[in-house]
């Protein structure tokens, strides 16, 4: 049985890429690791759309965040988060661990911070130095219109901290023309590589807050040492320099394919998944889909658990629960990296195939069928 991998996180690698880390270990300081380092710098500014530096960290995503919080930011000082499900919680978390002053605009899960709540907060609060928002919100399925909240942020003092981890590289995301002051992504989603590489793009209006925080407290994290050291292709500690090798060939896969043609795809993935888990009688959970993931709602008498452990060792196709409290309440299918049209066919397919095996379904064939309309119209 061939394996699928389809959960948000990680996310199946390119198998040019793990030939890459198979490769012999080399000395992260030498002049090849270095040239290495410079063209996955640049490569990364163009997924992110942005001209502006865009500093690699070993670490998981969360790092990258920690980044942010703790180099733009005093203990003391007034933020915005808005928060949408668990990853948006996150920056609560880091907003609290360096004592930050957290206004907070939040939503049930399931819905989407709206622009508007974001301008009655800031005309609130016209004190803040910041706003933490989500692109992709994985626990929910919900994707966030950055567009409209950098439009109304950059038109304050305050700058704009984006945890764009696992929406980078499937969903549109236009840095610079955006207003996004600090963006962060990780390694393992989109830009289909293992963990342990965070990424972190700082805008001239965010690097001017990090360069007037005397009272930053980190070290490993330290933004100054990395924007100082990548003006040398290198970097202040020790990198994860066989991740950063095989980044590049991902990233060159990325290039080729086209930064735009890529959000195309998986907005046409989206479409299609949507379309099928609605054909099976079955609901969206996000009111505001994001075109990474599909989120399903676990329909009332079926437990949520047992199907996907059916789809995984009948069927081979490994779909993500919901987390924390919301864990055999939805099913969280991702269409994101290194998967393509017919992964989520496969995927639906099993839904539908074991959904009809535990009663839920009369018959097989709407859901596939609706998916494949759904590609037909766009092909």
């Amino acid at each position: 049985m061939k394996p699928r991998l389809m959960t948000p996180g990680p996310t199946p690698v390119p198998e040019e890429t793990l030939l890459e880390l198979a490769k012999p270990v080399g000395y992260h300081r030498s002049s090849e690791a270095k040239a290495i380092l410079a063209e996955v710098s640049e490569d990364l500014k163009y997924v992110f759309q942005t001209k502006n530096p865009v500093v690699t960290l070993t670490s998981s995503g969360t790092g990258g965040m920690e980044a942010a919080v703790s180099n733009c930011f005093s203990a003391g000082e007034k933020v915005i988060l808005l928060i949408a499900g668990r990853w948006g919680d996150r920056w609560r978390n880091l907003a609290k661990a360096f004592g930050l002053n957290a206004v907070v605009v939040e939503v049930p899960y399931g819905k989407a911070i709206q622009p508007a709540q974001l301008e009655e907060a800031l005309k609130a609060h016209p004190d803040a130095v910041g706003v933490f928002a989500t692109l992709s919100e994985t626990s929910t399925g919900v994707g966030h219109d950055i567009a409209a909240f950098g439009k109304l942020v950059t038109a304050t003092p305050a700058i704009l901290v984006v945890d764009a981890i696992s929406g980078l590289g499937c969903m549109e995301c236009r840095t610079d023309e955006w207003n996004i002051d600090v963006n962060v992504t990780g390694s393992q989603k989109a830009l289909m590589l293992p963990p342990g590489l965070a990424y972190v793009s700082i805008s001239d209006k965010a690097k001017a807050r990090i360069d007037a925080n005397q009272s930053s407290k980190t070290f490993y994290f330290d933004l100054k040492k990395y924007l100082s050291k990548i003006a040398e292709s290198d970097t202040p500690f020790t990198p994860a320099n066989t991740l950063i090798k095989a980044q590049r060939v991902s990233l060159q896969r990325i290039r080729k394919e086209g930064i735009e043609n890529l959000w195309a795809r998986h907005a046409r993935m989206a479409r299609a998944a949507r379309a099928g888990v609605q054909a099976m009688g079955l609901h969206l959970f996000a009111e505001q889909p994001n075109n990474g993931l599909t989120v399903i709602t676990v329909p009332e008498g079926v437990d949520g658990n047992a199907v996907l452990s059916k789809i995984e060792k009948q069927y081979g196709i490994k779909l993500a629960n919901g987390q924390d409290n919301m864990k055999g309440k939805i099913w969280r299918m991702a269409h994101m990296g290194y998967l393509d049209l017919f992964d989520v066919l496969a995927a639906l397919s099993a839904l539908e195939l074991v959904l009809h095996e535990v009663g839920f379904l009369k018959e097989v064939g709407p859901g596939v069928a609706a998916a494949q309309q759904a590609l037909a119209a766009k092909a």
